[in-house]
């Protein structure tokens, strides 16, 4: 099979392309360049010289306007609107499975990644995504919103692997990656520093929420001012300024009138949320009776129940949990790992 391979330049998609040509497929290796400027380019050499020692093939594609447009530009409107986007998730969708996916189907009839999930024959639900087997790096949650059919046409060569193992496998082979550090940060902000990152669009034009008053759950009164709306999101504790007799917890952000709800810890848990921008990977009249959902990436899979009614999804989870942050994404599973749903938490 003539297989596009997307590499970053990291250990995994370095798996994913090798592994794929040692069982026989004529692969093709693609780089995309979502970062602007010399950001996107410090690895294609190595990445060059590497591909052409193995005698295959690069692409190197340039996405950062498109990246820019449709990840970096909606994360920053999504926290002016006091919501806590998922950018992974997004770029999933529109970078990784959408125009860089086109791209792949000009060189090949399938595309392969290094991410942790696989796509999977299920004898009801037809071939679909479900978790990789390393549930400490499973990233089925970050895929849950691209669309089945593109999942349909894609491999995932790590899916039954660690990443313990796989670094061991390259070792063994003597092959470093020309980006052998992993980065547990969103690609586009230096630093993981969000507040930063913002302020600095801020100074561009865009428009952030001022201060306004934190109100305290229980006793209906304000004991203090937030800094902006945009610099919380449900469920923290560190950071909040507000001197009090018990630790203070962000329980809601009240967008329409710029107040921050906030409580103690035992008014923290949530019973109830809903998803809307639905992706059904299975068709809800296929789902099983019990199910699991994950509205956090650290998340393990959690019993709930799940009521689909036309573009959206109602979530009741068996036990309280900490309180979903609107703009994250909902993960619907069954007991064996299969993703049936995806959808934005409002």
């Amino acid at each position: 099979m003539n297989v596009t391979v997307a590499i970053s330049g990291g250990t995994d998609s370095l798996f994913a392309l090798l592994s794929l040509r040692e069982q026989g497929h004529a692969v093709t290796a693609l780089h995309a360049r979502f970062l602007p400027g010399a950001a996107g380019t410090e690895a294609v050499p190595a990445m060059e010289a590497l591909c052409r020692s193995f005698g295959i093939p690069l692409h190197v594609v340039d996405l950062s306007e498109e990246f820019r447009r449709c990840v970096m530009t909606p994360f920053a409107e999504e926290h002016a609107r006091a919501r806590t986007p998922n950018p992974c998730a997004l770029c999933n969708r529109t970078m990784k499975f959408g125009r860089l996916f086109d791209c792949a189907m000009n060189y090949g009839e399938a595309f392969a990644t290094g991410h942790y999930a696989a796509v999977t024959e299920h004898p009801v639900y037809g071939r679909t995504l479900r978790a990789g087997r390393d549930g400490t790096k499973d990233q089925s949650y970050f895929l849950a919103l691209v669309p089945v059919e593109r999942l349909r046409r894609c491999l995932f060569p790590l899916a039954e692997w660690k990443k313990s193992d796989i670094r061991a496998s390259l070792a063994e082979r003597g092959i470093t990656p020309p980006v052998p550090a992993e980065s547990q940060e969103i690609c586009f902000i230096p630093g993981d520093d969000h507040y930063a990152w913002l302020e600095e669009r801020r100074a561009r034009g865009l428009r952030l929420p001022g201060p306004g008053p934190v109100l305290l759950a229980g006793e209906n009164r304000v004991i203090a001012q937030h800094r902006g709306l945009w610099q919380y999101t449900e469920g923290q504790r560190r950071g909040l300024g507000i001197p009090w007799k018990e630790p203070l917890y962000v329980l809601r952000r009240l967008r329409d009138s710029n107040t921050l709800v906030v409580g103690p810890k035992n008014m923290l848990p949530a019973t109830t949320c809903s998803a809307g921008a639905l992706n059904l990977m299975v068709s809800p009249d296929l789902w099983p009776e019990r199910l699991f959902v994950r509205v956090r990436y650290h998340q393990a899979p959690t019993p709930a129940h799940v009521s689909v009614a036309e573009d959206r999804m109602t979530i009741t989870f068996d036990t309280p949990q900490q309180p979903p942050a609107p703009g994250q994404i909902a993960a619907v599973y069954d007991a064996d790992g299969f993703v049936l749903a995806g959808g934005i938490l409002d």
